[in-house]
């Protein structure tokens, strides 16, 4: 397909992520359409907005047809907060942003060392007494750095001091962890697929570690930085006394240092498997069958940049396109990659919404009519020749 050429029964798949701070992929994928439509009236258009299994996770399940469910579970900060979880036909979608996310903070509010995932425990629990087998757990937008004690105290695991008290919440408690037992949590993990879905590959510990890596954005000063990681990796040391090498070596392992080292917890604990979270949430999502009815891809996010190319939802559905001979273009809030790294991608051209209102507090306001105005211009760009929007 080149620029301007006509379409014989075209068929567009919206596939796009949120733009954050400013549209819920939702809310992408109305504007993309409504913006084609106004240029092709009657135009075919699937949607399906994706996820990479960070925050909107469960909101992308519920956009795909899963249902709804919440439940009242411990925010990170120990204040009872509502999380949701998504299901359908026994497969579970958890968002550990939920129950232990940065969104859950006030404004300005930080615990680097006292957050917990105790509340990320109680959502997965949920979600195995709605009988789910199969449970994608989304980690990433966290608010928390304790390697995920917390969410396995919750599912009956016991982290016990000197004295044989339990430790104190969050990462910082965790200095004081002289035994780890995790004979108590809940037994029905042995018979559930447990799929941790993640867009990062950090380990747990170390300068590409969780606390390293993301604990500034949670709050954390250089001396909590030490501090976490220091007590991370004494948790994985107490863990190693209580299970042997194998806890020492996941530490280590893709995936570990997810969502502040919530993925350890599961892969060490919980028996979970690593798949990058976009790729688990294209499968989810019935992506295949959809673009196998799609002539014109258009992907997306807030900002397409170099953390696109690792493992965010614009590379992984232009992949997923591109492998079945599909075109791609993308829209975004920012453009920060050249053409170039585009193409690699395959994504043949970006549409961003600074190239229309080119002050960001405004752009980020008026994104929706923004987004509208380039989807035309996809429409006459790819599926049009020379007709004008309505």
């Amino acid at each position: 397909m080149t620029d301007g050429a006509v379409t014989e029964a075209a068929r567009v798949l919206v596939a796009a992520d949120k733009f954050k701070g400013s549209l819920t992929a939702v809310q992408v994928a109305e504007r993309v359409t409504a913006g084609l439509r106004r240029v092709v009236p009657g135009l075919e258009v699937e949607t399906l907005p994706v996820a990479d299994g960070g925050d909107g996770t469960v909101a992308a399940a519920v956009a795909a047809g899963f249902e709804r469910r919440e439940v009242r579970v411990t925010g990170p900060l120990g204040a009872p907060v509502t999380a949701a979880y998504a299901l359908r036909d026994g497969t579970a979608v958890v968002e550990m942003a939920e129950a232990s996310g940065l969104q859950l903070l006030p404004e300005g509010v930080f615990a680097p060392l006292t957050s917990t995932t105790y509340g990320s425990g109680e959502l997965l629990r949920a979600a195995l007494d709605a009988g789910a087998r199969t449970i994608v757990f989304g980690v990433g937008g966290s608010a928390t750095t304790d390697g995920g004690a917390g969410m396995l105290a919750a599912l009956g695991a016991r982290f016990l001091d000197k004295d044989g008290e339990p430790v104190g919440p969050g990462g910082g408690g965790l200095r004081d962890l002289a035994t780890a037992d995790l004979s108590g949590i809940d037994a029905r993990f042995a018979d559930v697929d447990l799929v941790l879905a993640s867009d990062v590959d950090n380990p747990l510990t170390g300068p590409k570690g969780a606390p390293a890596v993301y604990g500034p954005q949670k709050g954390a000063s250089p001396e909590d930085v030490a501090e976490l990681d220091a007590a991370l990796a004494h948790f994985a040391s107490v863990l190693a006394d209580s299970i042997g090498d194998r806890a020492a070596e996941l530490a280590a392992s893709p995936g570990a240092g997810a969502a502040g080292g919530i993925g350890y917890g599961a892969l060490v604990a919980l028996g979970a498997g690593f798949r990058p979270g976009i790729e688990v949430m294209l499968d989810v999502l019935g992506f295949g069958p959809a673009l196998s009815r799609a002539t014109l891809v258009i992907t997306g996010e807030g900002s397409l940049d170099e953390q696109t190319l690792h493992g965010k939802a614009p590379a992984g559905v232009a992949a997923a396109a591109r492998a079945e001979g599909i075109e791609v273009v993308a829209v975004c809030g920012r453009l920060a990659l050249p053409p170039e790294a585009l193409g690699r991608a395959g994504i043949r051209r970006a549409y961003p919404l600074l190239e229309l209102e080119p002050d960001p507090a405004r752009c980020m306001a008026e994104a929706g009519p923004l987004l509208e105005r380039q989807a035309a211009n996809i429409a006459r760009d790819f599926l049009t020749q020379g007709r004008d929007a309505t």
